[in-house]
This record gives structure tokens, C-alpha cells and sequence, in this order.
């Protein structure tokens, strides 16, 4: 149990499924209010809510579509109205969209990706800026990848370089919103155990993965859970912004 974190209002987006449900649970059990958000997958947001309200802890679940325009911000603002406030955003949704090389990539994947995991990142922590300066403070987490470094696996380039942006953007906001007593840092997974990876690799892409890595396995969704706990804890973290925390099994070390 982490005691700061009891009673603090955390909004994960993409928390209806793989590391963002996994999250929202350990801030449900460490006693933290916690707002699920989730596009299409509502029967697993519901399972997701179920298992924080069984923990004791209060949850809601908000629907929206991040790649649209505006949703995001209303998105954070109906958290905050939900609960009053909003503590910590975890920047979760993302999505690859589908793999594909640059030379045979269109714009419509360019604005896709652009949409979901970089507009939304943006847009949505501008909208949480504002309810935390006017309470004093607050914690923003983006979640990047291990892509973000390396350029991704095969036909990822184009989703590595958002994820690239939502790294340099984590440092630079850091540096912006710090006066506002607000920290901003980023977890970057490596290869997951995920219906991301369900979606969009094949059982060789993971088996090609797995053997870069020194631990020599693949990570549970959860085992990033301890990440994302530690940097929205003032207590363990409080003289921490700015920073990238890598979950990856020792496949790249920077």
C-alpha cells in the first residue's frame, strides 16, 4: 500500500484492456478513485470497474473516442466533475493502428495514428493542466514504448515516431508545467503481453522479440503496474519530472 495514493483521483485512458486495466486495478487496491476510460470495449470496461468496486474503492467508467476531436478534453472534464478533481492523467490510449512500411503507407494511417496517439496525448493533458492549476498541482503520465528508442519492430516505424513524440513531449511539458506544481513523466513498456500484440503480431514477430531480450521472456501487463504507481506518488517520486521508466526486460538499455 502506497498511503498518498489513497482517496487521489486517477484518469487512465485506454483502461479498458492490457496495461491500462491492469493499471486501474493496482490504483483501486492502493484505495485511489479511478476513472476507466474506454472506447469500444465496454463489456471489458465493466469487468475493469467491477474489480476496482470489489477492492472498495470508488470508479467510474467514461466512454469517448479519442481520435476525435474534443472527446478528450471531455473526457478529463468529466472525470474531474465525477470526482471533483483530478490528481494524476495516464496518457494510456494508443493504438498502432496496423503495420505497414513507410513506402507503402497513406495519409489516412499517417492522420490515424496522428489522432489517437499524439492529438489525444496533447489534448487531453492540456485539459488536465487546467483543473490542476487551479488546485494546486497535479501528476501527468504518458505511456511511450521501447519504440520510442529503438524504431520500432517490422512495419512499426510510423507508430514508433508517435511514440517518439509523446517521449520528447513528456520532457519538454515537464519543463513547462513544473512552476505549476505539476510533474510529468512516461513509462515506456517493452514487448507485453497485451491484445495489442494479440492484434498486431505474429506468433514469429514475438518469438523474434523475445530473443532480444536478456530476461528471455515477455512481460505480463501487470508487471508495469509498479511504474506507474511509483511516478504518481509524491512520496516515492515527488523530485521526479521529466523522466522516461523503461519495462522492458533489459532489451534496451539507455
Amino acid at each position: 500500500m502506497i498511503p498518498d495514493l489513497k482517496n487521489k483521483v486517477i484518469l487512465i485512458t485506454g483502461s479498458s484492456t492490457g496495461i491500462g486495466a491492469e493499471a486501474a486495478k493496482a490504483f483501486g487496491a492502493a484505495g485511489a478513485k479511478v476513472a476507466v476510460h474506454f472506447n469500444s470495449s465496454k463489456a471489458q470496461a465493466d469487468e475493469v470497474v467491477a474489480a476496482i468496486k470489489a477492492l472498495g474503492s470508488e470508479v467510474v467508467a467514461i466512454a469517448g473516442d479519442l481520435s476525435i476531436a474534443g472527446v478528450s478534453e471531455k473526457v478529463v472534464n468529466q472525470c474531474a466533475e465525477h470526482f471533483g478533481r483530478i490528481d494524476v492523467l495516464i496518457n494510456n490510449a494508443g493504438s498502432m493502428i496496423r503495420r505497414s512500411p513507410v513506402a507503402d503507407s497513406d495519409d489516412a494511417l499517417l492522420d490515424d495514428l496522428f489522432h489517437l496517439n499524439i492529438r489525444s496525448v496533447v489534448a487531453a493533458s492540456r485539459a488536465a493542466i487546467s483543473h490542476m492549476r487551479k488546485q494546486g498541482g497535479g501528476n501527468i503520465i504518458n505511456t511511450t514504448s521501447v519504440a520510442a528508442r529503438t524504431g520500432g519492430g517490422p512495419s512499426a516505424v510510423l507508430y514508433a515516431s508517435t511514440k517518439g513524440f509523446v517521449s520528447t513531449f513528456t520532457h519538454g511539458l515537464a519543463k513547462e508545467v513544473v512552476k505549476d506544481n505539476i510533474r510529468v513523466n512516461a513509462v515506456a513498456p517493452g514487448v507485453i503481453l497485451t491484445p495489442f500484440h494479440e492484434r498486431y503480431s505474429t506468433q514469429a514477430q514475438l518469438d523474434m522479440l523475445k530473443a532480444t531480450i536478456p530476461m528471455g521472456r515477455l512481460a505480463n501487463a501487470d508487471e508495469c503496474n509498479g511504474a506507474y504507481l511509483y511516478l504518481a506518488s509524491d512520496a516515492l517520486s515527488g523530485y521526479v519530472t521529466g523522466q522516461v521508466i523503461e519495462v522492458n526486460g533489459g532489451q534496451l538499455m539507455p
